[in-house]
């Protein structure tokens, strides 16, 4: 059986790139209010990996560099750690120290470093790095956050729309139903209805759905039961805005091409796959269609089907399908 695992790093490096300025809004509200906005922050990408370059990395870390200017001017940069799994890391203060020396030593810039802390340990809770001997001082001193804090605070997280709050019920509601699936089904349900009730822009609620998606993962079984929930879902409140099913559409076409043997029938699996998804769509998103119209869409290649399936979100009627069909 395959392992089912968690994907902390990879949700909160998706929402890091994508809501940097939300993240700081949210957890640190005196840097957020210390910062000029109108200098869109930097991704340092690239002077982040020289910097952890021959560090020992491991799964449940996702960390982010980040240039920013502040309100007086002065630049700055922010080095944001996130520790999502471990309780307990004995080296974890000396890596901040390590990164941050680095940094200010490879790149000349004081740089600001920021840890935010997503084990279930109420007691760990490193804020800084200090050796001294001989009156010589070594020390670093940074801000942290504890997500298990939140938890007290959960209607709180309910009420506010910053992605910050959502994507924290994930992390919180993921650990606390570590190896017990269904709970986790039932909340990761509570979570993306939720997004529809948040007066969100459809564009949001597709990110974010991605990153709790991503994250709360679930056996195949009931990743498909939850779908079939969302589909159903999103038929009764005549809305299109997110399409889970895609994904599973892909995964059991290249099954079936697999277990063909064959490359192509990898290909056809997969393009038989997106034409039930895509037509089932197209059905609840607006009515009955016209033999002809499938027709036309089952004639669609794979990269055609996917681009129908982000077109339709916008469809309101079928001379809206075929439209998009004949300027294809």
């Amino acid at each position: 059986m395959t392992e089912v695992r968690a994907k902390y790093d990879k949700s909160w490096k998706e929402a890091l790139s994508e809501y940097f300025k939300d993240f700081l809004a949210f957890f640190f509200p005196a840097a957020h209010s210390a910062i000029n906005w109108t200098k869109p922050p930097v991704s340092r990408e690239q002077e982040l990996q020289k910097l952890i370059a021959g560090s020992a990395t491991t799964d449940g870390v996702a960390d982010k560099l980040y240039q920013v200017w502040l309100l007086d001017e002065q630049e700055l940069w922010i080095l944001i750690h996130i520790e999502v799994q471990s309780d307990y890391d004995v080296n974890f203060e000396k890596r901040m120290y390590t990164y941050n020396y680095r940094a200010i030593e490879i790149y000349d810039q004081f740089v600001v470093s920021i840890a935010i802390l997503g084990d279930t340990s109420p007691t760990w809770r490193p804020n800084q790095y200090l050796k001294f001997a001989l009156g010589c001082e070594a020390s670093l001193k940074f801000p942290t956050v504890k997500l298990i804090d939140y938890e007290a605070r959960w209607q709180e997280l309910e009420s506010n729309n910053n992605p910050f709050a959502i994507i924290t019920m994930a992390h919180l509601k993921t650990k606390a139903t570590t190896g017990n699936f269904r709970e986790r089904e039932k909340w990761k349900w509570q979570l993306i209805r939720g997004l529809y009730e948040r007066g969100l822009t459809k564009q949001k609620i597709q990110k974010l759905f991605n990153i709790i998606d991503t994250m709360m993962t679930l056996p195949k079984q009931l990743q498909k039961r939850l779908v079939e929930r969302i589909s159903n879902f999103e038929e009764e409140r005549k809305m299109a805005l997110i399409s889970p099913t895609i994904e599973l559409a892909r995964e059991e076409g290249w099954e079936k091409g697999w277990e063909e043997g064959q490359e192509e029938g990898e290909q056809r699996g997969k393009q038989l796959g997106e034409q039930q998804l895509i037509t089932r769509q197209l059905k609840r998103r607006l009515g009955e269609i016209e033999p002809s119209l499938v027709a036309q869409v089952q004639t669609l290649s794979v990269e055609q089907l996917e681009l129908l399936g982000e077109a339709l979100l916008d469809f309101s009627t079928v001379a809206d399908l075929a439209q998009w069909l004949n300027n294809t």
